[in-house]
């Protein structure tokens, strides 16, 4: 019967692209004899404990191993379902290759494989978060440019071209049987989307965004992402704009970075304004913290000595920074979840800069290539090179976890290590 039992299942797993090994399966029990953990009081069960992990394919193109506690290589994401993570978060960018096929670096974020990437996922029961930039490469702030093949449309044209582009993307993840739990239209947006500044014209591609996931993907949260919380008004501003557009949105998402965007206190008052006021879900949908000062790669960081550091750049104190904003949004009104930035984004190479830049331009792990020039001049083409987040990762150089990546299993009981007696 066993044995049945087990070619049934091999079976089904090979119609699903997904080897039988790969089930989800009860996770070890963490405990750590170095990191201090205090436990959260009263963290819901259903608190997504999210990390972005966009560019493990072209971590693992350019020869990156990862291992296990024990020292024995293992699949990424086993290791972070059995730390406790429970979301994957993914970016999407529309074509990130130029004319040859040369791609853009960031990952090298296609759908195609950040579907992958979604597949891999779900052989380990970890839901999805959806990134959609709505833009051939990077997309925040400073930059929301509209991808190439949007270039020239009028507005309708391009409102409708985002609606197909999430419809078509959701369906391939949908057919690859990623559970897609949450979806972003437009990241960092700030007031500012694919090429388009007025509120009269975002609204409209964030609706047609949105309409596009309650048709594919009904059961999944539709998020809409900001960032720069520590900005006054700014934040209240935003939601006041999508409530008197009837914007059609579950979750309003920001990043926090501890080094940039001010206190926990304030982060605590604007998320819980937004959710009180408007009823809505919050999440910080990106942070990170530094465990060293190092760089590791031959390119500068964005995080360094130099950086006024409210926690210490140690891997204590990345898990105290982490845990610290996990336990604000856990206690705001709404509060859902917590997702980590790249944290398995390291080094690759390692010997020196040349051997790195070639690892780099021909497997887009480093955060721009060359070739990105075309699309993004006067960012890609001036800075392109490494990983600038390295030392921000939950990994060493060689691919070894931190002590640090312990954290989100223990966040429930904590452990009373290095605590008073």
């Amino acid at each position: 019967m066993k044995k049945k039992l087990l070619a049934l299942l091999t079976a089904f797993s090979v119609l699903l692209g997904v080897s039988a090994c790969a089930a989800p399966a009860e996770p070890p029990a963490i405990a750590s004899e170095t990191l201090a953990v205090k436990a959260i009081p009263d963290l819901p069960e259903d608190f997504i404990l999210g990390m972005d992990v966009s560019t493990v394919l072209s971590e693992e193109e350019s020869g990156v191993k990862y291992y296990d506690f024990a020292g024995t290589e293992t699949d990424l994401f086993r290791l972070l379902r059995d730390c406790g993570i429970t979301h994957v978060r993914v970016r999407v960018w529309n074509d990130p290759y130029d004319d040859e096929g040369h791609g853009y670096g960031g990952g090298n974020c296609s759908p195609e494989r950040a579907v992958e990437i979604g597949r891999r996922a779900a052989a380990y029961g970890l839901k999805l978060i959806v990134d959609f930039h709505y833009s051939d490469f990077w997309a925040d702030p400073g930059k929301q440019t509209v991808p190439k093949a949007w270039q020239g449309m009028d507005f309708g044209e391009k409102t409708k071209a985002v609606g197909e582009f999430t419809r078509e993307t959701l369906r391939k993840f949908a057919s690859a049987g990623a559970e897609v739990a949450m979806v972003q239209v437009g990241n960092e947006i700030n007031g500012f989307l694919c090429g388009e500044t007025g509120w009269e014209h975002i609204q409209a591609l964030l609706q047609a965004g949105a309409e596009a996931v309650r048709e594919v993907s009904p059961e999944a949260l539709v998020a809409v992402h900001f960032s720069n919380p520590e900005r006054s008004g700014a934040y209240q501003d935003y939601a006041k704009r999508l409530d008197e557009y009837g914007v059609d949105y579950d979750v309003f998402a920001t990043s926090y970075y501890p080094i940039w965007h001010g206190t926990l206190e304030n982060l605590s008052a604007v998320l819980s304004g937004i959710a009180n006021r408007y009823g809505k879900k919050v999440i910080v949908m990106e942070t990170s913290y530094a465990y060293t000062a190092d760089d590791s790669d031959f390119f500068a960081n964005t995080v360094g000595a130099d950086s006024a550091a409210p926690y210490p750049f140690s891997v204590q104190g990345q898990a105290d920074a982490v845990r610290d904003v996990i336990d604000t949004t856990a206690h705001v009104p709404g509060g859902i979840g917590v997702v980590c930035w790249e944290g398995a984004w390291i080094s690759v190479g390692g010997a020196s800069w040349e051997e790195n830049r070639t690892l780099w331009e021909r497997y887009g792990s480093g955060w721009a290539t060359g070739y990105a020039a075309s699309y993004n001049p006067e960012d890609a083409g001036r800075y392109y090179g490494g990983c600038a987040v390295d030392n921000q990762a939950f990994f060493d150089p060689g691919g070894r976890p931190l002590e640090s990546l312990k954290l989100f299993s223990l966040l429930r009981s904590g452990n009373g290590v290095g605590s008073d007696p």
